[in-house]
């Protein structure tokens, strides 16, 4: 089969090329196994992209993530370059990403898997049977407003100004987003904002209410201020579907919500743009955990975030979903088979490398095929 699915891998650093290698052992075996093939390219970004080229992400690298069909993403973070510039930090590259590709939705599952239900802080009953998604406006809110930056008063004193804008329309695609996913789950959408004390969240319950009121009145809306929304993620996690919100309070609630399963080493993500003239979308998938410089380079780190973000690249850029539930599912033999990376360790169970993960997922895969 010629390969016709175009794929770009950015490692980035810390943590992200080693679990970004077992991606790779995966991708050979869909070649062997599946005769699912793809048209691979590699680049550079964060830390490993300063290093080499003095900037987060080069013209090179973000022109092949407008080509390609799909990005897979690692992760970006180094202390070594924390006193540098803003607009050098090693972050500034996936700003980058998001916006020139347009992704405007980030799409965040908190999911409890039951062989983990003991991971979690939070007792079992509340969290047991967790299957949540969180619906993060990317490209607009507080990161992209402006105007933005410090300024130095008369009298010696700094300023700093950081300005938070939505549109109508950028809060209309991401609502509908919003609606269409739960169409496809259990129905009911949480519309997250502090309309109580600011004018865009004023805009956005309004623009949603009006959505729903016309295209999805069949989907269940609930509005809800975001500081209760932290506190009932806590408190009764269950009672939510789909919860969608801009994006500093997604970036925040996202993270919260991610705790609940007991490990970042687990969740996925993907970060979609407008469909095109074909229904194609721009699309980039990254695990939710940054790049973890302590343990980098130590074959320490979960990869089972990475895998299950290539699992998700599978279903909704390539539509190959028998495929990426092979991988979801021996994910999850993996782990009812009691094999651990460090960061899930828990009694009685088998304690493996990055690499032995990665060992365990392909054997599991070798087994569903056969």
């Amino acid at each position: 089969m010629a390969a016709n699915k175009k794929m770009l891998i950015l490692p980035g650093d810390g943590i992200g090329p080693e679990a970004m290698r077992q991606v790779r052992r995966v991708v050979e075996w869909f070649d062997k196994r599946r005769a699912v093939r793809f048209d691979i390219k590699e680049g550079l970004v964060g830390a490993a992209s300063l290093a080499k080229h003095d900037t987060p992400i080069t013209d090179a690298v973000m022109r092949d993530a407008l080509e390609t069909d799909a990005v897979l993403f690692g992760a970006v973070g180094d202390p070594k370059w924390d006193n540098v510039a803003f607009d050098k930090k090693p972050e500034r590259a996936i700003l980058r990403l998001r916006k020139e590709m347009g992704l405007f939705a980030n799409l965040r599952p908190a999911t409890v898997f039951p062989e983990l239900v003991a991971a979690s802080t939070l007792k079992p009953e509340v969290v047991s049977g967790l299957d949540i998604m969180i619906l993060r406006e990317l490209t607009g809110g507080v990161y992209f407003g402006e105007p933005r930056g410090i300024t130095t008063l008369p009298d010696g004193t700094k300023r700093g100004v950081d300005t938070q804008v939505y549109t109508t329309p950028e809060i209309e695609r991401i609502a509908r987003v919003a609606f269409e996913l739960a169409r496809k789950r259990t129905n009911k959408v949480c519309s997250v904002e502090k309309a109580n004390v600011m004018h865009t969240g004023v805009l956005w319950r309004e623009t949603v209410a009006k959505l729903h009121a016309a295209e999805y009145k069949d989907v269940q809306l609930s509005h809800m201020y975001a500081d209760n929304c932290a506190m009932q993620l806590v408190r009764n996690p269950k009672q939510f579907d789909v919860i969608v919100t801009d994006n500093l309070f997604g970036d925040m609630l996202s993270d919260l919500a991610s705790m609940l399963t007991g490990s970042l080493g687990m969740l996925p993500s993907a970060s979609l743009g407008a469909p095109d003239a074909t229904g194609r979308r721009k699309a980039l998938y990254e695990p939710i955990h940054g790049s973890a410089p302590d343990i980098a380079g130590k074959d320490l780190a979960n990869p089972l975030a990475t895998l299950l973000s290539f699992a998700m690249l599978l279903r909704y850029s390539f539509d190959l979903a028998d495929d990426a539930a092979l991988i979801e599912q021996a994910a999850r033999k993996v782990l009812a088979k009691g094999v651990r990376t460090a960061d899930i360790m828990q009694d009685g169970a088998t304690k493996v490398s990055t690499t032995g993960m990665g060992d365990a997922v392909l054997k599991e895969l070798d087994t569903l095929a056969a």
